[in-house]
């Protein structure tokens, strides 16, 4: 069926005068009869009475009109619903997070975006740093939260965040009653970290800052940080965790303390793939340039 008789028709069956109709329409008074014609032999059945310039409604034209109101607001809607997904604003994203920071900018920013973006379906997902930009150079990701460095072509990342690491020790620990703790203090000490290959480039770079004289004695591997912090409140090892991370955590046994200058740091970072980038994943990215 041709929406734009269809239109028509709802309009005349508003007006029930074929010259009113017109001028709501802004078109000639013998266009619209033709298109109402044109939708007659369509159903072969009249659908108006003819007056002097008013009209009535047949059984038949009642019921077109009914069910044009409908099929009308329905196309409206699903233009609508086209229109918001091309302007970002409509559709799904699927975002991974990482398992390494959630809180702070980055739930400021998911949260921020639901809300201005209410149309927008996100489908979560949790992973560690390498397997979430494998799944953006897969397609399973539209985005994802990622620990640079990063440099894997195709992917595109901008800075979300930036966090001090702390050294999370055993609460009875002699290096618990500092308040700093210098860099040569933690050398040689056993320390638990998780597995190089889930963020190599955030593991080199823990390793550098807080060992960069050399000394680090890893003894143990645990698969994420709550099990890391975990193994700290056991007793026997000591660990580099960042600051939002531990402290969301809160494990009992556990004190942090902070390194002397220069602190260490991490970045948080949200990462796209830039070949198959959405309109959604662009609005994104506007709502991260403004928080």
């Amino acid at each position: 069926m041709d929406l734009r008789r269809l239109r028509y028709f709802a309009v005349l069956a508003e007006e029930l005068h074929f010259t009113r109709a017109a001028a709501r329409l802004h078109i000639a008074q013998p266009a619209l009869s033709q298109q109402v014609r044109a939708l007659e032999r369509e159903f072969g059945a009249r659908l108006v009475e003819r007056g002097a310039g008013a009209c009535t409604l047949t059984p038949v034209g009642t019921v077109v009109a009914a069910e044009a109101t409908l099929l009308l607001a329905q196309a409206d809607a699903a233009r609508e619903r086209i229109a918001a997904a091309a302007r970002g604003q409509g559709g799904r994203i699927r975002l991974a997070y990482t398992r390494s920071a959630r809180g702070g900018r980055v739930d400021a920013l998911a949260d921020r975006f639901r809300a201005q973006n209410p149309r927008v379906e996100i489908i979560p997902e949790t992973g560690w740093h390498a397997p979430n930009v494998a799944g953006l150079l897969a397609g399973r990701y539209d985005a994802a939260f990622v620990r640079p460095p990063l440099d894997e072509p195709g992917i595109g990342w901008r800075l979300v965040d930036t966090e001090e690491l702390r050294l999370a020790l055993p609460a009875g620990h002699p290096l618990a009653r500092l308040r700093r703790v210098p860099r040569e203090a933690v050398a040689g000490q056993p320390a638990v970290m998780w597995p190089r290959e889930n963020g190599p480039g955030m593991f080199d770079r823990i390793v550098a800052q807080v060992w960069p004289a050399g000394g680090f004695n890893l003894v143990r591997y645990e698969p994420d940080d709550e099990q890391l912090l975990r193994a700290v409140a056991a007793g026997g090892v000591v660990a580099a965790v960042p600051e939002g991370r531990a402290r969301t955590l809160r494990v009992r046994g556990v004190v942090l303390r902070r390194f002397t200058p220069p602190a260490p740091i991490v970045d948080i970072g949200l990462a796209w793939n830039e070949r198959t980038a959405t309109p959604v994943v662009r609005r994104l990215l506007a709502t991260l340039e403004e928080l």
